[in-house]
C-alpha cells in the first residue's frame, strides 16, 4: 500500500512509518522545516518526504499518484504554551485540509489517531482546548464520512506506552526516577486506572486496520484501542518500582489529583477483536523492555563520557 503518514517525528509516527517500511509499504511523510528527525534519520532514504510550505497539501498526491490511506498522527497539546490559534491550526485546521485534499484524490481511507481524552465531556483544564480542536476534527471527519467522500476511521487509543518515549510523559519520568534511586517520587493517591497498551501492540492494530477497516463498507468507523484492562497508576508505579529494584520512596497521596480528574479509562475492544487483533504484551512485559531500554542508553551515556 502507498500510506501517507502526518507525525512521523514523533512517538507513535516514528514507530508506525518505521513499522510499514518493515511490512513493505511504500510510505510519504510530511515534515516541518523545524522537525527534529532525530527518530526517523536512519530510514529517511526509505522514505518519501514532503516538507510543508503554506497551506497546499497537494503535492505527494500529485507526485505518487492513488495515495491509499492518510495516517494521521501529528497533534499539540499545548503544553508548550501554544496559542489557541495554534492549537486549532495544529488539530483542526491541518487535518481537515488534509482530509479534503485527501478526498479530492479519492484516497480510500484516513485514519485519525484520537484519544480517550476526547470525550463529550472536556475534563483536564490544561487540555480543554486541545480536546475541544480534536473534537472538532472529528466532527469534520463525520460529515466527509456521511458525504460518501472518503472512509474516516477514528482510532481513539487509551494510554500508550514503550522504550524511547519523551522525557515529560508520566511513564518514562517513573522509569527514569526509580532506577536513578531518587529519595522521594511525590504521587497522588494513584487510584486513578488507566488502559496502558505497548507500542507494538498499537502498531499491529494500526497495520490490521490499513488491510481490513479500509476496505470496510462503512465510511465512518470507530476504534476503541488498549489491553482492555484498566490498571491503576499505584499499580503501574509499584511495578515499575518492583522491578526495577529501586530504592526510591514512593509518596502516593503527594500530590492533589488534578482538577476534573478521569478516574477510570478503559478500551472496548469488541471492534478491534473482530478484526481478529488482539494485545500481546502484558503490563510486566512492556515495563521490561522500558527499564532495559533505559539501562542501554545510561550505560551508553557512561561509554561516551569515559571516552
Amino acid at each position: 500500500m502507498k500510506i501517507l503518514v502526518t507525525g512521523a517525528t514523533g512517538y507513535l509516527g516514528s514507530h508506525l512509518v518505521r513499522h510499514l517500511v518493515d511490512c513493505g509499504h511504500e510510505v510519504l511523510v510530511f515534515t516541518r522545516p523545524s522537525s527534529k528527525l532525530d527518530r526517523i534519520a536512519d530510514i529517511l532514504p526509505s522514505l518519501s518526504q514532503y516538507v510543508i510550505q503554506g497551506t497546499d497539501l497537494s503535492a505527494p498526491f500529485q507526485d505518487q499518484g492513488k495515495v491509499d490511506a492518510v495516517v494521521h498522527t501529528a497533534t499539540c497539546y499545548g503544553r508548550a504554551g501554544e496559542s489557541a490559534t495554534e492549537i486549532f491550526e495544529a488539530n483542526t485546521a491541518f487535518p481537515l485540509r488534509l482530509l479534503e485534499t485527501a478526498a479530492c484524490f479519492q484516497t480510500d481511507a484516513f485514519l485519525n489517531a484520537d484519544t480517550f481524552f476526547n470525550t463529550d465531556t472536556i475534563t483536564y483544564d490544561y487540555l480543554s482546548k486541545y480536546a475541544l480542536s480534536k473534537n472538532n476534527f472529528l466532527k469534520w471527519g463525520k460529515l466527509f464520512a456521511d458525504e460518501n467522500k472518503i472512509r474516516f476511521i477514528n482510532v481513539r487509543i487509551e494510554h500508550i506506552y514503550g522504550p524511547g518515549d519523551s522525557p515529560a510523559k508520566f511513564t518514562t519520568q517513573i522509569v527514569r526516577n526509580c532506577l536513578a534511586n531518587v529519595p522521594e517520587i511525590k504521587l497522588t493517591p494513584g487510584e486513578q486506572k488507566r488502559d496502558f497498551i505497548y507500542i507494538s501492540d498499537v502498531l499491529e492494530a494500526y497495520e490490521i486496520l490499513l488491510e481490513k477497516a479500509g476496505g470496510c463498507q462503512d465510511f465512518f468507523q470507530q476504534y476503541d484501542l488498549g489491553c482492555g484492562r484498566d490498571i491503576s497508576i499505584r499499580e503501574f508505579v509499584e511495578t515499575v518500582h518492583r522491578q526495577s529494584g529501586s530504592t526510591s520512596h514512593l509518596n502516593f497521596g503527594g500530590l492533589p489529583y488534578r482538577k476534573n480528574e478521569i478516574m477510570s479509562s478503559v478500551a472496548d475492544l469488541e471492534r478491534m477483536r473482530a478484526l481478529g487483533w488482539m494485545c500481546q504484551t502484558s503490563l510486566s512485559e512492556g515495563i521490561d523492555e522500558m527499564i532495559r531500554h533505559e539501562k542501554k542508553l545510561q550505560g551508553e551515556a557512561v561509554n561516551g563520557w569515559l571516552e
